[in-house]
C-alpha cells in the first residue's frame, strides 16, 4: 500500500506539473489557446519544434511534446484529436525516474494511483488518461 501512495503522489505531481506548464508556455507563446497547439505551431514552422520558454525546455514530436524542468524533470504528453492533454504508464513512470530525488513506481502502483484518483482522471482510451475538466 505504501508503493501506491507513492505513486498516487507521483501522478499527482505529473499533473500539477502539467498544469505549470500550461501557466508558463501559454503566456509566452500568445498564439497558443491550449498547449496541445505547440505542436500545429511547430509543424507549420511558426515556432521551432525544440526551444526554451521560461524555465522550460521543450520538444515537439509525433502527437506530443516532453517538457524539461530547470531541476530536470521531464513532463512527456500527448494529445488528443480534441486537443486535450492524455498521457499513459510510461510517461508517469519516466516523470518520476527524472525527479530530483528519482521514484521508480511499478506499473500495478500506478494503475492503482490512477484509479484511486477517479473522477479527477479519465481514462480515454485504454492505457491512456486525461484530467477530467
Amino acid at each position: 500500500m505504501e508503493q501506491v501512495g507513492a505513486a498516487r503522489d507521483l501522478v499527482l505531481g505529473y499533473v500539477l506539473a502539467l498544469s505549470a506548464i500550461d501557466g508558463a508556455v501559454r503566456p509566452a507563446i500568445p498564439s497558443l489557446e491550449r498547449l496541445a497547439d505547440i505542436v500545429g505551431l511547430a509543424r507549420s514552422g511558426r515556432i521551432s519544434r525544440s526551444g526554451q520558454v521560461g524555465t522550460y525546455s521543450y520538444k515537439v514530436h509525433g502527437e506530443g511534446c516532453r517538457f524539461v524542468s530547470d531541476n530536470g524533470a521531464e513532463v512527456d504528453v500527448d494529445f488528443a484529436a480534441d486537443r486535450s492533454e492524455v498521457f499513459d504508464l510510461w510517461r508517469l513512470r519516466w516523470y518520476g525516474l527524472s525527479l530530483p530525488q528519482p521514484l521508480d513506481a511499478k506499473d500495478q502502483d500506478l494503475r492503482a494511483a490512477v484509479r484511486s484518483l477517479q473522477p479527477l482522471l479519465t481514462e480515454v482510451r485504454p492505457g491512456w488518461f486525461s484530467v477530467a475538466n
